[in-house]
């Protein structure tokens, strides 16, 4: 069974191979991703490169768990953002990244992680 070529997030039909014109910060050599789902957790997302040293980011869709989150993202056309996620570890809880999420095009699939302006946390706690 193939994987699907499109994942809903906020609301938005999002192809799941995403390029980035600019590599991500701290991911050099790495300009193709695959965005795929968790199973069994709605909004939630793997980011796994698909050229490059493998690397795998945890991604959440804002709408599921960040509510109240709606900043103005850059540039025209329709974009949805992903927030960057920290997993918990046995000592600090999982965070978010909602000053530099992940803009994704929504027609074409490009993607850029960007700083946004305004005081947004680095490390958002999540519920």
């Amino acid at each position: 069974m193939s994987a699907p070529a499109t994942v809903q997030v906020g609301g938005a039909t999002l192809p799941t191979t995403l390029r980035v014109a600019d590599e991500l910060p701290g991911l050099p050599g790495r300009s193709s991703y695959v965005l795929e789902p968790v199973a069994d957790a709605a909004g939630l997302f793997t980011l796994r490169s698909l050229d490059g040293p493998p690397t795998r980011l945890y991604v959440v869709d804002p709408d599921a768990y960040l509510p109240g989150y709606e900043p103005e993202l850059p540039g025209s056309g329709e974009r949805r953002a992903l927030v960057v996620v920290h997993p918990p570890t046995d000592d600090e809880p999982a965070t978010a990244n909602l000053l530099a999420p992940i803009v994704v095009d929504v027609a074409t699939g490009s993607a850029a992680q960007l700083v946004l302006d305004g005081d947004w946390p680095l490390r958002a706690p999540l519920g």
